[in-house]
């Protein structure tokens, strides 16, 4: 049993890495042609803009691990159905459950490591890549992170800890310049909202500095409101706020937690987070469905429209998965049993018709 365990990892392994080569060659070749059209432009070069889709790749691998470990692992079940190997396998005493079990198994031990690529690798290459791209094309977007970003504006230079829905931040910094390289003023403030021209600052200490150097301090019970005029616009303001999908989980939890504390709304953050704790559960549900048509029949000549018929239900469970997250969303039903109860029902059926058929 255990050389069966390790043939079928390598087996698997091979299909997901070419599955993975091809997939990340689809998207690094469709995302550099996005960026063809600002090659040229200040000092954004081929190079860059090669480096920007290098960098992005760990977040597309991470994005569609699902779908890279789904086809790798049916084109090596395939590749086992085709050569009747399963055949033999199966003659020697091994039930579909056992295969189904190994599978299963490898296919998360797979997720695990991509996700560990997600969470730590994807995260500051992604960062890093925006902050590089952002810094050639001289955007006013200096840099972000997972929570914060830089902005340049009109000889102000603005710190934005957090942006909840592109018109509410909290902890900002401006630092004004009088002239290059010359301080003129810091304001602080706990939170702010845009209307469209202004920042609205609340709870703001004022630090100004004379021309002869000194420092005044205005505290903040005397800037209860504070207005600063900033010529950014809206497009440019939504374009700051960072794509949950993006975030790392820990940001997520931390993010739905400042968003509760504060009676915010953080359905959408919810979501997001629920569907990753129930990512591996789906994977399994999905391979498992789609290998009840790989032991449909094995000497069955039809056998790779069988495989292509499961793997399109497979696909189709997951986009329905995503329209019940979506309804959830909008008719206010409890994200964590909209996420999980369908993925369950279907792992449920699955798992007791795989026995029927291993019972056979």
């Amino acid at each position: 049993m255990k050389i069966l365990t390790i043939y079928i990892v390598k087996t698997m392994a091979f299909y997901t890495l070419i599955v993975m080569l091809v997939w990340i060659s689809i998207y690094a070749f469709f995302n550099f042609l996005e960026e063809v059209k600002f090659i040229g432009q200040y000092n954004y070069t081929v190079f860059e803009a090669t480096k920007y889709v290098i960098l992005n790749i760990p977040a597309v691998v991470y994005s569609h691990s699902s779908v890279i470990i789904l086809l790798g692992s049916l084109l090596a079940l395939t590749n086992l159905a085709s050569t009747s190997q399963l055949v033999i396998i199966r003659s020697s005493g091994v039930s579909i459950m056992q295969i189904s079990n190994i599978v299963v198994w490898v296919a998360l031990m797979f997720i695990a490591i991509i996700i560990l690529i997600g969470e730590l690798v994807a995260p500051i290459t992604t960062e890093y890549a925006e902050c590089l791209r952002s810094k050639a094309l001289e955007q006013k977007i200096i840099c972000r992170n997972q929570q914060e970003f830089w902005l340049k504006d009109n000889g102000f230079f603005i710190h934005f800890k957090k942006d909840f829905d592109d018109k509410s931040f909290q902890d900002i910094t401006f630092i004004k310049l009088r002239a290059p390289g010359v301080l003129d003023s810091i304001i602080y403030s706990d939170n702010a909202t845009f209307n469209g021209n202004n920042l609205e600052l609340s709870k703001s200490v004022h630090y100004q500095l004379s021309k002869n150097g000194e420092l005044t301090t205005f505290s903040q019970n005397n800037f209860k409101k504070y207005s600063v005029p900033i010529s950014f616009n809206q497009k440019l303001i939504k374009n700051l706020k960072k794509d949950s999908r993006k975030l790392s989980t820990w940001h997520l939890y931390k993010q739905i937690s400042f968003l509760t504390n504060n009676n915010l709304v953080a359905d959408i953050v919810e979501i997001e987070i629920y569907k990753r704790f129930m990512r591996p559960v789906t994977l399994v549900a999905m391979i498992l469905f789609s290998m009840l048509f790989v032991f449909g029949s094995l000497r069955d000549a039809s056998l790779g429209k069988k495989i292509f018929l499961g793997l399109m239900m497979s696909l189709f469970f997951e986009l329905t998965s995503r329209i019940i997250g979506v309804l959830s969303l909008t008719f206010n039903y409890n994200h964590f049993l909209s996420a999980s109860i369908p993925t369950l029902m279907i792992l449920v059926i699955v798992l007791v018709l795989l026995k029927r058929k291993s019972a056979n």
